[in-house]
């Protein structure tokens, strides 16, 4: 299968009543300046993920809107080793990555940052993975 750098319509987390669940059930780590929750659902497609960042701590909507922009790009770009290992896994999750520096961000430093929470995630899932069976 060729990588697919994309980020369409079916994989954005879009649903409130998942989001909320997301919220009050999902699990959450912190790689500075990304917060991740994740929870493991089952969804029409492998991963739903979703972008946010603190109106307190940027109060120009252009703002908040240029770091949900590199949010997403940065996810985009580094999503590949996540939907892999769930694919292989048969397994299906919702995410919600959150900005919570009070700085705006470097697209180079979210890239490498999204990388690493990205890695943690699958890291974590896999350990939860092999406690299950």
């Amino acid at each position: 299968m060729a990588t697919q750098f994309t980020f369409g319509k079916n994989e954005k987390l879009k649903s409130r009543k998942l989001t909320e669940q997301l919220f009050k059930t999902g699990k959450t780590f912190s790689v500075f300046p990304v917060k991740v929750f994740y929870l493991p659902v089952n969804a029409d497609h492998i991963v739903k993920a979703g972008v946010g960042t603190s109106s307190r701590n940027f109060k120009k909507a252009a703002d908040r809107n240029r770091i949900k922009r590199l949010l997403r790009e940065a996810y985009r770009t580094q999503k590949t080793p996540l939907t892999t290992f769930l694919e292989e896994q048969h397994k299906q999750v919702a995410l919600f990555f959150l900005y919570t520096d009070k700085t705006l961000p470097e697209f180079a430093m979210l890239k490498h940052r999204m990388q690493q929470a990205l890695e943690r995630l699958i890291k974590q899932l896999h350990e939860k993975s092999a406690a299950n069976t």
